[in-house]
C-alpha cells in the first residue's frame, strides 16, 4: 500500500501539508481532522492536494475542519514550490487549475520567494456569495449581535468580509472573526479581515479564517484587504501587508488585477502512521479542538 507521504511547508506561519491525491483518497474528513490537529495529528492550517497529472497541475484545498476552499494564496505558494521541489516544475511561469480558477505562479531564482497572480478582484456580492442585491457592498453596515459593522466584500476566487479599524487589536480579530464567518448574509461563510492603513504603500491585518479560525497569515486576505483599499483610494497600486506571521507584498495593474510575493519555507517530509487516527478520533469526539 502506499505511504501515507505529506510534506510540510510554511509561508509566514501559516503552514500546509502537500500530499498526492493517492494519498487523500485514503482519508475521510474525519482523519483530515485529526491530521491538522496540532496534538493529535501533524498540525497544520490546511491540507493541500495534489490533483492534477504532470503535464496540468490541479490543487484541491481542504480546511483543519474537512470544508473545502476555493482559493489560497499562500497554499498557491506552497503548492507551486512543492511543485519545483519535485522537479515538476522550473522557474518559468506555469498554471495551477483551482476551484476559483485558474492562477499563474512562478518560483523565483531564489525558490523561498514565489509569485502568484491572483487575478481581478470582484466587489460584487453575489461572487462570494452574499445575500446583498447591490452591485458593490462597500462601507456596507453588517449587523451582529451587539454592533453594526462598516465593512466591504471582495471575492478573490473565496470570499473576503473586510473590516477597518483606526488601530488593529487582535483580539478583536477572534472576538468578531467567528461572528462574521458564520454570518447568515454568508450562506457558504466568508473569510474576515480586520485592517489597519498605515500609509499609502502599507496595511497591517488581522486574519480569521474561514473553516480554520485565526491565522498568523493569508495570501487572500492579505490581497483582498489592499483591494478594498485601494477601491477606496486609501492605498496605492504597490501595498506591504503586514500580518503576525511576516509581509506580503500586493500590487494592482489594470482593472484591480493583483499579483502578490512572498516566502515560502519547507518544513519537513514525513510519513504518518495510521495510529494517529485511533489515538485521535476518540478525543476529537469528546470536543479536542483545533
Amino acid at each position: 500500500m502506499t505511504p501515507l507521504l505529506f510534506h510540510k511547508y510554511h509561508g509566514l506561519g501559516n503552514d500546509y501539508l502537500v500530499c498526492h491525491h493517492s494519498v487523500a483518497a485514503r482519508l475521510s474528513n474525519e482523519q483530515i481532522r485529526i491530521l491538522c490537529h496540532p496534538h493529535y495529528g501533524i498540525g497544520s492550517d490546511g491540507l493541500l492536494i495534489d490533483s492534477g497529472d504532470n503535464i496540468n497541475p490541479t490543487l484541491r484545498i481542504i480546511n483543519p475542519d474537512g470544508s473545502e476552499a476555493e482559493k489560497s494564496g499562500n497554499g498557491l505558494r506552497i503548492y507551486a514550490r512543492y511543485l519545483f521541489d519535485i522537479g515538476r516544475v522550473g522557474h518559468l511561469p506555469f498554471l495551477v487549475h483551482t476551484a476559483g480558477g485558474d492562477v499563474q505562479c512562478r518560483v523565483d531564482e531564489d525558490k523561498h520567494q514565489v509569485r502568484v497572480d491572483m487575478g481581478r478582484a470582484n466587489f460584487n456580492p453575489a461572487a462570494l456569495p452574499a445575500l446583498i442585491d447591490l452591485p458593490e457592498a462597500l462601507n456596507y453596515p453588517l449587523a451582529l449581535a451587539e454592533e453594526t459593522l462598516s465593512v466591504s466584500l471582495v471575492s478573490m476566487g473565496n470570499p473576503h468580509c473586510v473590516v477597518p479599524v483606526t488601530r488593529l487589536d487582535l483580539a478583536q480579530v477572534h472576538r468578531l472573526g467567528p461572528q462574521i464567518e458564520n454570518h447568515p448574509l454568508f450562506p457558504k461563510r466568508t473569510n474576515v479581515q480586520l485592517v489597519e492603513v498605515i500609509d499609502r504603500q502599507t496595511l497591517r491585518i488581522g486574519i480569521w479564517e474561514r473553516g480554520a479560525g485565526f491565522t498568523l497569515a493569508s495570501g487572500s486576505s492579505s490581497c483582498a484587504a489592499a483591494s478594498v483599499m485601494r477601491k477606496l483610494n486609501r492605498v496605492d497600486d504597490n501595498v506591504s501587508v503586514q500580518m503576525p506571521g511576516g509581509q506580503l507584498q500586493i500590487s494592482f495593474s489594470g482593472d484591480f488585477h493583483v499579483r502578490m510575493r512572498g516566502p515560502v519555507h519547507k518544513i519537513a517530509s514525513l510519513t504518518l502512521d495510521e495510529d494517529c487516527f485511533i489515538g485521535g478520533e476518540e478525543a476529537l469526539r469528546q470536543g479536542g479542538k483545533h
